[in-house]
């Protein structure tokens, strides 16, 4: 009876053993076919982007197919140079680590810069990386300066990091904001933390948490959807209006801006190991993933064509009747969720985050081989109020979804 017994515990652990070992190996054709797709389509774009000049960031796709590309001083150009070091970070290959290399070093001259709040996107998604992949000197050098740069923006007054120069809302026309922040700002913080750490100025660090802190206060509501712009008053620190800038309507949910949130507050989380950081980030990750349709991929607007939900007069979104998905939302969550699980050891949010790879991944959202301008992820919305990059590519969705494929890959088991 012993003998017995023993033999079926091994035959349960041999076959349990083999169905680990056919996941694993599921798992790992899946990233290489996407790895090996990823190099070729961004081989196409170098070719036909040329050499780094300032000026010709990808960042889109023109009406006609072709290539759109921005200057170093929109708040996209680091993301191309970000994807490139994925790149190289997924294949090994020192071929993308020269080409990560050249366009990151040309962003050099925005260390100074202090337009607007997106040096982080700008510096740390490039710089960053490079300094995590392959260090030299002078990387920890420049993001050290480009976080004092950002922190030029943040008033000790109002306790948080002034987002755009002046804001004028969709349902007014004669206001203008002069501090308003916006939910995507949560995602520049990671570079304050970084230079931190560093550097051993907790001047860094203390205007991340102050930001996050009155992030947390203002743009949440009760159901931990977010809103998308924040005004403050400069003398008495009071918020003056809750609007939207690129979702439906002031009081509705947009998706990208719900991502931000998820993946800010997981990185503050991750950055401080304060638990109210974490809290904040489930509970925004919960309602996104609530709300998603079968595919994983949602609206560009959680609440579009929902009662009590009206657009600004105007936006382009009161005539915009097409309920067009934004698989950048997508990308950026993926790859959120990943962490968010491992840091929770939450199996539901990485089962998640892998239904919403192989989605992001299937012939729906990812473009066939040299087409889409040469970006890897279909269907994303810039702007709708702005009548601006609707159901085209986007530079970071290819950016989220690639770091989304680092994270799949050193997933711990």
């Amino acid at each position: 009876m012993r003998m017995k017994q023993l033999t079926v515990l091994a035959l349960i652990a041999f076959s349990v053993l083999a169905c680990v070992d056919k996941e694993q190996e599921e798992k790992n054709e899946f990233i290489q076919e996407n790895v090996t797709y990823a190099a070729a389509q961004t081989e196409k774009m170098l070719a036909s982007v040329g050499e780094p000049t300032g000026k010709n960031y990808p960042r889109t796709m023109k009406d006609d197919g072709s290539l759109r590309t921005t200057n170093m001083y929109d708040w996209t150009p680091g993301f191309f140079p970000g994807s490139l070091w994925y790149l190289y970070e997924l294949t090994g290959d020192d071929k993308w680590k020269a080409d990560a290399e050249k366009w990151t070093a040309s962003l050099e001259p925005l260390k100074t810069f202090t337009g607007h709040h997106d040096l982080g996107f700008m510096m740390y998604c490039s710089y960053g990386n490079a300094e995590r992949l392959a260090p030299k000197p002078e990387y920890k050098d420049i993001l050290i300066e480009s976080a004092g740069s950002l922190s030029t923006r943040f008033s000790g007054k109002t306790q948080v990091i002034k987002s755009w120069n002046d804001f004028r809302p969709m349902n007014d026309d004669s206001t203008v904001y002069d501090y308003p922040v916006i939910i995507d700002n949560m995602m520049n913080l990671e570079m304050l933390f970084y230079a931190s750490k560093i550097s051993g100025d907790k001047r860094y660090y203390d205007i991340a948490v102050k930001h996050a802190d009155m992030t947390i206060k203002n743009h949440f509501r009760d159901d931990f959807s977010t809103y998308h712009v924040i005004s403050y008053d400069t003398i008495s620190s009071n918020v003056v209006s809750k609007n939207t800038a690129q979702g439906f309507s002031d009081n509705s949910t947009w998706s990208r801006g719900q991502a931000w949130a998820i993946y800010g507050y997981t990185m503050t989380y991750r950055e401080t190991n304060d638990k109210k950081y974490l809290d904040v980030a489930t509970k925004a990750a919960d309602y996104f993933i609530r709300n998603l349709p079968e595919d994983y991929v949602p609206l560009w607007d959680f609440n579009l064509g929902q009662e009590g939900y009206v657009p600004g007069k105007r936006s382009y979104a009161a005539e915009f009747k097409e309920r067009l998905k934004d698989a950048s939302a997508a990308a950026i969550t993926c790859s959120a969720l990943f962490e968010l699980g491992q840091l929770t050891d939450n199996k539901f949010y990485i089962e998640t985050a892998v239904k919403m790879l192989h989605s992001l991944a299937s012939p729906e959202y990812r473009a066939p081989l040299g087409e889409n301008a040469d970006f890897l992820i279909l269907h994303c919305v810039g702007s709708i109020p702005h009548r601006t990059e609707i159901d085209k590519p986007l530079v970071y969705a290819d950016y989220y979804f690639l770091e989304a494929l680092v994270r799949y890959k050193n997933l711990k088991k």
